[in-house]
This record gives C-alpha cells, structure tokens and sequence, in this order.
C-alpha cells in the first residue's frame, strides 16, 4: 500500500511529465492545434520534416499549366499527384496553384488562334478541376496586377467590368471546383496602399457575381523585409472591407538569423493575429530549396534558425 505523501509525488511526477509532453508536442508540430493554417510548399519531393511544422500544401510549380502540360495535349500530373496525395494521407488542407497566369503557361498557346486558346484554356481549368475536386483552395488567377496572360483578350479581355477575363476564369473555375474557395492571388499587395485599392477592385467585381471565396497576398521578402507595421495594417483593413477572409498565400522573409528573427517577431503577429486572415503559406523552409537566398528556417544541416524556434514558441501559444 502506497503511503500518502509517496503517492502525491507520483502524481506530481506523472503530472509534471504529461505537462512537459503536451509543451512537445505543441513546440515540435507549431501548426498543428491551430484555428488557422500555417502551411508551406512542396517541391519535386516532399521534406521528410513537413509535417512537423506545417499542416497545408501548396505545390511549388507542379500545379502550374506550364509544368502540367508543356506539350499539347499531354498532360502530366505526377509531381502534381505527390502533393496532393501527400496532403490527403496527412489532413492537411491541398491549395492548387495556379489556373490562370500570365507566367509559366504552355509556350504552345502563344501559336494558336484566339477560338482555340479559349478552348485550351478551358480544357486546362476542367481537367485540373476532374482530377483535384477535393482541393481545399484553388488560385484561380494569379498576379492580374501584374502578369497578365498573353491569351487574355481569348477569355474575354477586358469588356465591361475592365477584368472580364478574370471573371470568366472565376467562372469556369467555380463549374469545374464546386467544392473549393476559389481565390485570387497578387504580389505587391502588403506593402502599397495604392495596389491594394486597385486590388479591391477587382475583388469587388467578382464578389457582386459570387465568385470569389478568399484574397491571397503573397507577402514575398521584396514586399516584407521593409514594410511597416502601420503600412500592413493600412493594407489589411482596405482588404477587410470587402468582407472576403484573407489568405497570407506566399510568405518569406530575408536576413541574417537577427534580421530574420526580428522582421518575423515584429511582422508575423500583424498577419496571424488579425481576425480576417484565415491562414499563412511560407514559400519554402529548407536553405537550398528557397527561391530567395537568406528566407529559409532550417539550414542544410537541419537546424533550425532563430525565426523558426520563435515562430513554433508564438505559434504554441497564439
């Protein structure tokens, strides 16, 4: 029989012990228990780590037209199908990245006439749809802004609203992915008031027809590592006022591991901690396998940059 004061040490033990491995557990998967996302990239092979720190896919170019169907007619879909396959065995939300772009379209389009881009461009937006109809998201046009695609006048150019080809996009979008939060997606955004108020715009414009589920800004380095606070806010209340949730669709931030710290410590809460943006993709983690020199948080040996232990201690707790 155990004696009182011995049995209320193990219980204080076991206590102590079970504590320690829920602050783990929280620690070691930041995203996990979240209310939002925060999810990350794959590229041509997914990182045996992902799932430690991220719970959402987004492919890094094999959901683009380009990667998917470089020669007419031939579509392949394989290091598509690891994504998306990898995100399904997981739980983790699936964005497919993207229908409609004026960058990394098929180099063929640019040769056929104005009937059959249209026809190709459709064929494209109902195949990916058939093929990826439980996607959670789909960036349905990315960078109207500022890439838009040579075969645009194709799809309706610029008509009455001034964006006609961005609404047929929505348009066929929402035929081909009933399921899916159709979203638009621009670079440039966070940092410039005046982008954002022509963005709005155009979201406006498909919000009157019933198209649009969710504003993605990308939030790349060149935008971020400067941006002030009050300038990010500023940006985020005009995209509020639409009523459409907002999605932090490609964030990276530049820096030696101080700078890097500091910029994620000072910017990161003004994204996740506003009530109206719904989740945050990073645009790669792994030094080597960043599109930026100096944006990545684990180093080619594994460890673990300043900013990420940060992210993963706010994260456990936000």
């Amino acid at each position: 029989m155990l004696r009182p004061k011995f049995l209320k040490m193990c219980v204080g033990v076991v206590s102590l012990s079970l504590l320690f491995s829920v602050y783990t557990f929280k620690n070691s998967n930041a995203a996990m228990s979240r209310s939002k996302f925060v999810g990350n990239i794959v590229g041509s092979s997914v990182p045996s780590d992902f799932a430690t720190y991220w719970n959402q896919v987004t492919p890094e170019n094999a959901t683009k037209w380009g990667s998917v169907e470089s020669s007419r007619d031939n579509m392949n879909w394989s290091s598509a199908d690891t994504s998306y396959n990898y995100a399904k065995s997981k739980g983790f939300l699936f964005k497919f990245h993207t229908l409609v772009w004026g960058d990394q379209a098929p180099s063929w389009m640019s040769s056929l006439s104005s009937s059959d881009q249209k026809a190709e461009v459709s064929e494209w937006i109902q195949a990916a749809g058939k093929r990826y109809s439980s996607a959670a998201f789909v960036d349905v046009v990315n960078e109207p802004l500022h890439t838009k695609p040579s075969f645009r006048n194709a799809i309706g150019g610029e008509g009455s609203t001034g964006w006609d080809w961005v609404v047929w996009s929505f348009e066929q979008a929402r035929k081909s992915f009933p399921n899916s939060k159709l979203i638009l997606n621009e670079y440039g955004i966070i940092s410039d008031p005046n982008a954002a108020a022509n963005y709005v715009k155009i979201i406006n414009i498909l919000k009157s027809k019933g198209l649009i589920d969710g504003i993605g800004i990308q939030c790349h380095q060149f935008n971020m590592d400067t941006v002030s606070v009050s300038t990010m806010k500023s940006v985020l209340n005009t995209l509020s006022s639409t009523g459409v949730p907002i999605y932090v669709s490609e964030l990276d931030i530049t820096g030696d591991d101080a700078t890097q710290l500091a910029r994620y410590k000072e910017k990161f809460p003004v994204l996740w901690e506003n009530p109206n943006v719904k989740g945050i993709t990073l645009w790669g983690y792994i030094q080597g396998q960043t599109w930026k020199a100096n944006t990545h948080l684990i180093t080619s040996s594994g460890t673990e940059r300043p900013a990420l232990k940060w992210l993963k201690s706010y994260l456990s707790t936000h």
